[in-house]
C-alpha cells in the first residue's frame, strides 16, 4: 500500500489509507513488463582528491534518461574488486536493486568508500565531511560526461546521511539535480538527517519510508520533523509503504527497513518520480 502527499509537512497527520487506483495499477503493470535483462556492469575509478580515487559500479542502459548515484547504508565499505565483486553489502536495498534502476532507463553508479577509506570504519564518521562531498562531486562530473542527463543522489539508511549532506554542500552545476532519501536516519547519536541545513537546497526531494520500519533510528513516527524541514521546497513528496517481508535485525536490509519483498514497487515509484518532470 502506498500513500502519496505533495505537501507532506502540513498533511502528514491527515494521510488517508487507500487502495492503489486503477491508474496506479496500470502504471505498475507497465513497469513490471519492462525487460529486466542484465545491464553490463563495470568498475570505474575517478580521481576525486590528490592521491585518492572514488570507485563505483557503473551500469549504463542504452537510452539513459537520468542517472542515479546510490549510497548503501551501514559502514558503506563495499570493497569492490577490480572485477566488480563486492566483499560486503550485496544484500543492501540499493545494491541488490541496481539492475531494477537500470531497467527503468537510469544510469547507475553504486558508490564504494573511497580509496583512503577501504579499511574500518570505512564511511563511518566520514559521511558528513568536505572530503566525501569532493569524492561525490567527481562522481557526478564523470556521469555528466557520459550523458547529458539529470543526476540524482539516492541514499538508504546511513546512506541518507551521505546523500543529504552532499546535496546541501554541492549546489548549482556541480551538485545533483534531485535527492531521494529512503529509510532515512531520523534519530542518531551523531547528526541525523533532519538536523542538516536544508535551507541550501533548491532541488526536488523525495522521501521514501516503510510505515512498519522498527529500526530505532528510522521510526516512521519521526518523519514529520524531516518533512517540516523540506516544507519550503517547490517539489517534495513523501511515499510510504506497508507490508512485504520482515526478517532479521530491524535495522538490516531484509527487514521492513530494507523494503524486503517490495523492491520492484519501490524502485518503480522512485524511477517514476525521477523521470516525471
Amino acid at each position: 500500500m502506498i500513500v502519496n502527499s505533495s505537501h507532506p509537512a502540513t498533511a502528514f497527520g491527515r494521510f488517508k489509507r487507500h487502495q492503489a487506483s486503477v491508474a496506479t495499477c496500470l502504471l505498475l503493470a507497465s513497469f513490471s513488463a519492462i525487460c529486466l535483462a542484465q545491464v553490463p556492469e563495470r568498475v570505474v575509478d575517478v580521481q576525486s582528491r590528490p592521491g585518492v580515487t572514488q570507485r563505483f559500479l557503473f551500469l549504463s542502459p542504452q537510452q539513459a534518461k537520468a542517472a542515479v548515484v546510490l549510497f548503501p547504508g551501514g559502514h558503506g565499505g563495499l570493497q569492490i574488486s577490480d572485477k566488480g565483486k563486492l566483499k560486503w553489502g550485496g544484500g543492501n536495498f540499493l545494491v541488490r536493486t541496481r539492475q531494477m534502476f537500470a531497467a527503468h532507463d537510469l544510469m547507475v553508479a553504486v558508490v564504494d568508500a573511497p580509496s583512503d577509506r577501504q579499511s574500518p570504519p570505512h564511511l563511518g564518521r566520514f559521511r558528513q565531511t568536505a572530503e566525501h562531498a569532493a569524492d561525490i562531486k567527481a562522481t557526478i562530473a564523470w556521469l555528466r560526461e557520459q550523458a547529458k542527463v539529470p543526476v540524482w543522489l539516492v541514499g538508504t539508511s546511513a546512506g541518507t546521511q551521505s546523500a543529504a549532506f552532499v546535496a546541501t554542500q554541492l549546489t548549482g552545476k556541480e551538485g545533483p539535480d534531485g535527492l531521494i532519501l529512503s529509510s532515512t536516519i531520523l534519530v542518531d547519536t551523531g547528526r541525523p538527517v533532519p538536523d542538516m541545513d536544508f535551507r541550501r537546497l533548491k532541488i526536488p526531494v523525495l522521501v521514501v519510508h516503510h510505515e512498519q520500519d522498527s529500526c530505532k533510528a528510522t521510526l516512521y513516527r519521526d518523519i514529520p520533523r524531516l518533512m517540516q524541514k523540506l516544507e519550503r521546497l517547490q517539489r517534495k513528496e513523501l511515499l510510504t509503504f506497508k507490508g512485504g517481508e520482515n526478517r532479521g535485525d530491524p535495522c538490516e536490509a531484509f527487514a521492513h527497513h530494507g523494503f524486503n519483498g517490495l523492491e520492484r514497487d519501490v524502485v518503480a515509484q522512485m524511477s517514476r518520480w525521477i523521470l516525471d518532470k
